[in-house]
């Protein structure tokens, strides 16, 4: 039985908490003062608290938003045989360490985790073997250099809502198109998900993917075409740049 403290249990600390508490092998006690946030992973966890002294778990989680990272490191007194996962954006390992005795190990995840679905990236420093498969517990894991970190938190850490509004535009067509609204979420979702399996079990790239789809003088070419004609991909290259400049801004914030 691994033994894991959230601390801060909001949208992503919440999201860790639900995922671990799918598993058995984890025993997770969820910190935060706001009551309503501990009630909403009550069923989850082995234990809900307000008091940040809990975090006394061999895994440590630090799910809080950036500018919170330093008020709370100082109410928590870890020791050198723990290790501290840390979520905040655009918050480095140095600023981390230099506050705390433990281990610490900077990971992005995204909201996925809370069904086993998660992406998240992890810097080589500080990931152990444990880490690792309480990470892979909730999905995938990749390990990145930290120069690295500022991308993967636009790719996999703000990447989902960029899909959710395609799945919205999507469904939107749909509904327009005469379906049911629920109809027209449901396969749309289905869809991103089926594509996504895809695009990780088969061995053809994603552009070969594509032209197995389009059929010649069929209907997929035809909205292929428009999509090509289009600065649709453009779009979402600068949405993702956009993420990671601001990661980046995030980042000197806390520039030792």
């Amino acid at each position: 039985m691994t033994r894991v403290s959230v601390v801060g249990c909001g949208n992503m600390g919440g999201a860790f908490v639900k995922g671990l508490g799918q598993h058995d092998e984890y025993d997770v006690t969820a910190i935060d003062p706001d009551e309503a946030a501990r009630e909403s992973v009550a069923d989850s966890a082995l234990q809900t608290t307000a008091d940040p002294a809990a975090a006394v778990d061999p895994i440590v989680v630090l799910a809080v938003k950036p500018d919170l990272v330093d008020t709370v490191l100082a109410g928590l007194d870890l020791t050198a045989d723990q290790t501290l996962v840390t979520l905040a954006a655009g918050v480095s390992r140095s600023f981390v360490s230099a506050r705390t005795d433990a281990t610490v190990v900077r990971v992005m995840p995204n909201l996925a985790a809370e069904f086993g679905e998660m992406a998240a990236a992890a810097t080589h420093e500080g990931l152990s073997e444990e880490v690792r498969t309480l990470l892979e517990a909730m999905g995938t894991v990749a390990k990145v250099d930290e120069s690295l970190m500022d991308v993967a938190t636009a790719v996999n850490g703000s990447g989902p809502a960029f899909v959710f509004y395609l799945i919205d535009a999507v469904k939107t067509a749909g509904i327009e198109g005469g379906l049911d609204p629920t109809q027209a979420e449901r396969l749309a979702a289905q869809t991103f998900r089926g594509a996504a399996a895809t695009v990780l079990r088969d061995d053809r790239t994603v552009d070969e993917l594509v032209d197995a789809v389009c059929s010649p003088n069929g209907t997929t070419i035809e909205g292929m075409e428009v999509l090509w004609e289009s600065d649709a991909d453009r779009a979402v290259a600068d949405a993702v740049g956009a993420a990671e400049r601001r990661s980046r801004e995030i980042a000197e914030a806390f520039e030792e």
